[in-house]
Order: C-alpha cells, then sequence, then structure tokens
C-alpha cells in the first residue's frame, strides 16, 4: 500500500547520541559499535518508530487483545515463517506471561488443533492465511474474525500483529546478513551508482501515458475499499484526528486510514516506518526503492500497491519499462544489470527470508550498490510484507469505472 508524506519527516541522524535498548538490535545480533549498527541507526527514524511498533502492539494497556493472545499469534507467526530468533523470543515472552506450557509447545510445534479457546484458534487460522499466502487472505478469511467475537479494533490490531511480524522478521535476516557481509573480507569496492534508473543506456520505454495491464496488474489509479466499519471523521477522537494528519494528506478520506485509525497508535507508529523508509534522503535513490516495492508488491499478489508503486516509479525514473517487466514476471525483470539484482533480491527476502545470507548479497555488491543502499532496500522489501498484508486481507481494490 501507500503512504505518503513530504520527504521532511524522514530524515538522517548522526550517531552521537546513546541509543535506548533496541528489540531488533537484539534479534539481530548487533553490536553497538559495529559497521552494520552503526549504519542502521542513521536512519534513526525508521530504527525508533520500528521499535515503537514493537512497544505499542505489545502495549498491556492496549484494549481487546490480551497480551497472552498477540503473543501466542507472534510464536505462531515466527513458527510458520520460519524464523528461529523470533520463535526463541516470542516463546520466551509467553513463559514468562505464564501461558500453559503444553500450548505454549503445541503453538510452537505449528498444532494449533490443540488451542482450547475457539477465539484464538481463529485467530490463529488467519495468521496462517497471512503469513504464507497472504492473497488468500480474503473477505471470507476476514470475516471468520467478527464471527469468532472479535470486535473491529482487534481485527485492527491483529492484522496489524501480523503484518508488523511479516516485517520484523525480513528485517531482522536482512540485517543479520548485512552484518554477516560487514565481516568477510572486502573485496575492491564496485563503482557507486552502477547504471541505476536513471543512469546508462537503457531499452526504449513504454510510452508513459499508455495503461499497462499485465497478468492482472496495471498502473492505473485505484481506490480501495474496507470490509469492515471505518472511523467517521466527525466522529474520530482528537488523537485518531492527530494520527491522521500525520500520517497521509488524503488520510480523512480514505478507508484505509480510516480503519486502521481504530488504534491510533499503532497507525501512528507504522506511517512514521514507512515514511521514513520510503521517503529519507541519500542512500538508495528512491526510484529503486519504488522498484522494490513494486516487485514485492507483485510476488505477493497486492494488485492496489503494485498500482501506486508502479506510478511512484514512473514519476520518478520517468520511464515505465521495468514496470512491465515486473508485471510479467519479477524474478527476471529489470532493464539493467542493476535492476535485475534489487529485483531478484527483492523476491528472495520477500519468498525465503529464512533463507537469506551473506552469500545473497552478493550480487547486488556486485553492480554497486553500497551498504546503506542495502540496508534502504531491505527496509523497502521489509515494509511491503507489513503494508501489502493490509492491503489485501481488510479491503479490496477498486478498478476505475469501464
Amino acid at each position: 500500500m501507500t503512504d505518503a508524506t513530504n520527504a521532511t519527516n524522514a530524515t538522517t541522524a548522526t550517531d552521537s547520541e546513546a541509543l535506548p535498548f533496541d528489540q531488533i538490535d537484539r534479534l539481530a545480533g548487533l553490536q553497538a559499535g559495529a559497521s552494520t549498527h552503526t549504519l542502521r541507526h542513521r536512519r534513526d527514524k525508521v530504527a525508533n518508530a520500528t521499535q515503537g511498533s514493537y512497544d505499542a502492539l505489545f502495549d498491556p494497556a492496549l484494549p481487546g487483545l490480551t497480551v497472552a493472545e498477540r503473543l501466542a499469534v507472534a510464536l505462531y507467526a515466527a513458527r510458520l515463517t520460519p524464523a528461529a530468533q523470533l520463535l526463541a523470543h516470542y516463546r520466551e515472552r509467553l513463559q514468562q506471561a505464564g501461558t500453559d506450557a503444553a500450548q505454549i509447545e503445541a503453538i510452537a510445534a505449528g498444532d494449533v488443533g490443540t488451542v482450547s479457546s475457539p477465539r484464538l484458534r481463529a485467530m490463529l487460522a488467519f495468521t496462517r492465511a497471512l503469513i504464507e499466502k497472504p492473497v488468500e487472505g480474503d473477505r471470507d478469511a476476514l470475516l471468520t474474525l467478527p464471527a469468532a467475537g472479535l470486535s473491529t479494533p482487534e481485527v485492527v490490531t491483529l492484522a496489524q500483529l501480523i503484518a508488523f511480524l511479516s516485517y520484523q522478521v525480513r528485517l531482522v535476516a536482512g540485517l543479520r546478513a548485512l552484518d554477516a557481509a560487514a565481516a568477510l573480507p572486502q573485496a575492491e569496492p564496485a563503482a557507486p551508482g552502477g547504471d541505476g534508473p536513471l543512469g546508462a543506456a537503457k531499452p526504449a520505454p513504454t510510452l508513459l501515458d499508455n495503461p499497462i495491464k499485465i497478468n492482472g496488474f496495471t498502473n492505473e489509479v485505484l481506490d480501495w475499499k474496507a470490509w469492515l466499519d471505518v472511523v467517521p471523521v466527525d466522529r474520530a477522537t482528537p488523537e485518531q484526528i492527530a494520527v491522521l494528519e500525520e500520517s497521509h494528506p488524503k488520510a480523512k478520506v480514505s478507508d484505509y486510514y480510516l480503519f486502521l485509525v481504530h488504534q491510533p497508535e499503532i497507525l501512528r507508529q507504522r506511517s512514521a516506518a514507512f515514511n521514513a523508509i520510503m521517503y529519507a534522503p541519500g542512500g538508495m535513490a528512491r526510484a529503486e526503492r519504488e522498484l522494490a516495492s513494486t516487485v514485492v508488491s507483485v510476488i505477493n499478489g497486492c494488485v492496489y500497491c503494485a498500482s501506486v508503486h508502479a506510478q511512484r516509479f514512473e514519476q520518478l525514473a520517468k520511464r515505465n519499462d521495468a514496470v512491465a517487466q515486473v508485471f510479467r514476471d519479477p524474478r527476471t525483470a529489470g532493464t539493467t544489470a542493476r535492476e535485475r539484482a534489487i529485483a531478484a533480491f527483492s523476491v528472495a527476502l520477500t519468498e525465503h527470508p529464512d533463507r537469506i545470507g551473506a552469500d545473497t548479497l552478493a550480487p547486488l555488491q556486485a553492480v554497486g550498490l553500497q551498504p546503506a543502499e542495502i540496508l534502504d532496500l531491505i527496509h523497502a522489501i521489509a515494509i511491503f510484507a507489513w503494508a501489502n498484508r493490509l492491503m489485501l486481507n481488510l479491503g479490496e481494490p477498486v478498478f476505475p469505472a469501464a
């Protein structure tokens, strides 16, 4: 999906100030003072909003889903992905919460049929759909949650949690790979920039005013409609209004934001992370971030997200040849070696975060991507694991009238 705001909402920072505890640093094994840790915290808005999202999603004061229910969902998501570090983390947290040991082990083993609570079983079934194949988390899947007794704000919490976990696991995997690569003997660095989107000669672009429709994907402007009740603006609380205004210039007329604002603090942190990832200056070219976002959206089957970020790529790169390639086959897309490496890594981290290692980054390094660019790429891929799941599982795209 798309969250847009001015680039002034996303900045980099120095490392001079002491950093607070950070859950991602711990899960990724990043040591203070090491190059990957230093690099990551130059994107302080991303790091802070990621920690803020974790804190908001597991806040004991958050009404609705119990902390034990949220941790059970997290444990099951880690089991399904799979993600060993997250599995250990959420198992430990459930133990600390006093959850029955037999239930913890059943969820950790994937044997959720023995879970006694019908409400929790429904939540875990929805978790499986979103983790394994988010495109199958359709309206019928969503409606099983109200049928199991979940209120709309509880549905929002659950959807945001599962989507955040999808982001968290890919971010941790990417950072661990980046840290491992930094420890290897460094070859002669490739020239920065390579043959990027605005660089060397490329095939003739498709006409920008010619709509692309391939394999069910399009670069046309689409709308989006929520499947459950949204918050009417005239009934929103002052906090909800403030979060809408922070999140997106058109949030007050968007079903997406008006649905997610049922849980305003979670939306606040998610919007801050998204905007910092997609609009921060420096690092990877914004057009390349949009290319990666489009690849991830096509792999996940998110027609709405693919349309928005295809448009953004076109606006930034002034061409849409790569968009047509992504719609045809994201695994072979790219008009240059650099674009092909970006697309291939986007597919790999999206589909198999458990298989990402230093060797997976070698093709990116070979075409000239520097560590700061690779970090931005990891962020873009991870945030669309989050965005796609929300857009696919909470509503549907609305196509232009014929």
